[in-house]
């Protein structure tokens, strides 16, 4: 057995067999660890009423089973006699790897517990602040932890931490007027959670943007519009601009001008205004309040007014298609022309 002991890069031929020994078990624990994840332990957790289980092991295996190599590794290097810098280097990015990978598994485990468990309850409450507010507690909860991982991985690996404290102070001043339109958003969004000019889902209308809020952040506000584009705006622009909440109004108000032409004599005018009463009273979209009057003699038409409150939970378009088809519906069956523009020529002739 003393070929065992050859030489070989500074290390006997034992000790090279022993690290690449644990390496290959390593690679295998691992294929063994991630097909139990996968077959059997998730077959186990899919039987739980709790999504939250099934959830975690999807996230974690992947985290977990690279976790297991990054011991082996360390194993394996410990077990060589390394020169003295290729061992430092190497153990250093083993246990800056080691960090990021434990750093990694805790704010998956917080982040899936926020999503699956405290969310959904926020949801079932009324209170839509809670709604605005914890996603944004949830990142800031995931910055921390990846913050405090970072910090305690390089002072693993020999960084002074209060030499790097310090130095961030000393820049602090000048970080602080780069980053001033970034601090002024976030200021905006803390007064958009305590103010609470609208909520998640809500259509809002600002600076020439219509559309619905999909997600309100620390710093930037996105909503996507009637024309399906998902636009980001700074949350300062709130604090700056005004603000319609389509969606908190009681109801909306539909004006519409008709024009009857001029031989429509007065029967038909109040034909006309008796058929816009009936269409309030028999369509569910809208609300019986309604304006309809003989408002006006115009250049070419007889002007008749018509004002009517589409209900908050009927569809604005939707609604105002029905009522402009069954205008045009019974005012063609009636016989009640509208007026286009028009103009009559009298020629004389001169002798």
């Amino acid at each position: 057995m003393e070929y065992l002991d050859q030489d070989i890069l500074g290390n006997p031929l034992k000790n090279w067999i022993i690290a690449f020994s644990i390496l290959g078990f390593s690679y295998v624990l691992g294929k063994v660890i991630f097909w139990t994840f996968s077959n059997v332990l998730q077959k186990i957790t899919a039987k739980t009423k709790n999504k939250l289980d099934d959830i975690l092991l999807i996230k974690l295996q992947r985290p977990i089973t690279f976790l297991v190599v990054l011991i082996a590794v360390l194993l394996s290097i410990k077990s060589l006699s390394l020169t003295k810098n290729i061992e430092v280097i190497s153990l250093n990015i083993t246990y800056l790897l080691f960090t990021i990978v434990i750093t990694s598994i805790i704010s998956k485990v917080i982040d899936t517990v926020i999503s699956e468990v405290i969310l959904p309850i926020t949801e079932k409450s009324e209170n839509s602040f809670d709604n605005h507010l914890v996603p944004v507690i949830q990142k800031a909860i995931r910055a921390i932890v990846w913050s405090m991982g970072i910090i305690i991985g390089l002072d693993n690996i020999g960084f002074d931490i209060t030499a790097m404290i310090a130095g961030l102070g000393i820049g602090g001043l000048a970080l602080a007027l780069a980053a001033q339109d970034s601090v002024k958003n976030i200021f905006a969004g803390v007064m958009i959670f305590l103010d609470k000019p609208f909520r998640i889902k809500d259509r809002i209308q600002i600076s020439g943007h219509d559309g619905v809020v999909e997600e309100v952040g620390l710093r930037s506000t996105r909503i996507r519009t009637l024309q399906g584009r998902v636009v980001t705006i700074p949350n300062c622009t709130f604090t700056e601009s005004s603000v319609i909440n389509v969606t908190s109004q009681p109801a909306l108000k539909v004006t519409i001008n008709l024009g009857l032409t001029y031989d429509t004599d007065e029967k038909g005018v109040q034909k006309a205004i008796d058929i816009l009463k009936d269409i309030v009273l028999n369509e569910n979209a809208i609300t019986n309040d309604y304006v309809a009057g003989f408002n006006g003699f115009g250049d070419f038409s007889l002007n008749i007014l018509f004002m009517y409150y589409v209900k908050p939970e009927s569809h604005w378009l939707d609604s105002q298609t029905l009522v402009n088809k069954e205008v045009l519906r019974r005012f063609n069956k009636e016989g009640l022309e509208f007026a286009f523009p028009t103009h009559t020529i009298f020629k004389k002739e001169i002798n």
